[in-house]
C-alpha cells in the first residue's frame, strides 16, 4: 500500500506515521530524513540540494522530486511505503503521478486554532529531546524522563507558527482536493489522544 501522510505543523503527523509504518511493515520516508541522508553521504543529488540550501534558497521541485524518486525506487519500497513532507504542492504531487500510483491519502485534520495552541504550548528536553506540553507539565520545568531543563524552541512562538500554518493553508491544503478528486482521499479528525487518532486511520485504511 502506498500511503501519504497529509497534515498541518503540529498535527501530529511524524507520531502516527511512526505507528503506521510499523503496523503495515512499509517504510517511513520522511523528505527531510531523505535530505539529510543524501547530504550526509554526498551523493550528487545530495550535493545539488546543498547548494541551494547553502545559499538560504528554497530546493526547486525537479531537485525534491528526483530525491523522492530515487528512495522510492529502492528495494524496500517493493511493497510500499507511506511518504511524510511530499508532495507539499499540487505540482509535486503531478509529478509523483508520474512515476508511482498511490492507494490513499491520510489526511490529518486539526483545528488551525488548536494547532496553534498545540505548538507555542510545546516544550522540548535539552538533554534527551523528549517533547511535552505545558497542558500536563502542572507549572513543573522539568522533563518526565530524564530531569533535564525544558526549552521552547525559538520557531515554537506564535508569529513563526502563524506564518507556518498560512504557508500550508495557501500552499499544501490545496492537496487535500487535488486527491478528493482522485478518490483517494480519508480526511480524519486529528483532534484527540494519539491512540484515538491512531485508530481512526487504521480503520479507514483497513477498509
Amino acid at each position: 500500500m502506498n500511503i501519504i501522510l497529509l497534515g498541518a505543523p503540529g498535527a501530529g503527523k511524524g507520531t502516527q506515521a511512526v505507528r503506521l509504518a510499523a503496523r503495515y511493515k512499509i517504510p517511513h520516508i520522511s523528505t527531510g530524513d531523505i535530505f539529510r541522508y543524501n547530504i550526509k553521504n554526498q551523493t550528487p543529488v545530495g550535493m545539488l540540494a546543498k547548494s541551494y540550501i547553502d545559499k538560504g534558497q528554497l530546493v526547486p521541485d525537479e531537485v525534491t522530486v528526483r530525491i523522492v524518486r530515487e528512495r522510492l525506487e529502492m528495494d524496500d519500497c517493493k511493497n510500499g511505503y507511506l511518504l511524510d513532507g511530499f508532495p507539499r504542492t499540487v505540482e509535486q504531487a503531478k509529478a509523483l503521478d508520474g512515476f508511482s500510483a498511490i492507494d490513499a491519502v491520510v489526511n490529518v485534520d486539526v483545528p488551525l486554532g488548536k494547532l496553534m495552541k498545540r505548538i507555542t504550548g510545546r516544550r522540548v528536553c535539552g538533554k534527551c529531546g523528549e517533547s511535552h506540553h505545558v497542558d500536563y507539565l502542572g507549572g513543573k520545568n522539568v522533563c518526565a524522563k530524564c530531569g533535564g531543563e525544558l526549552i521552547q524552541r525559538a520557531d515554537d512562538n506564535e508569529e513563526t507558527v502563524g506564518k507556518r500554518l498560512d504557508v500550508y493553508v495557501s500552499q499544501t491544503a490545496p492537496l487535500a482536493a487535488y486527491y478528493e478528486k482522485k478518490g483517494v482521499l480519508l480526511t480524519v479528525d486529528g483532534d484527540g489522544e494519539i491512540e484515538e487518532v491512531f485508530e481512526r486511520i487504521t480503520e479507514r485504511l483497513d477498509k
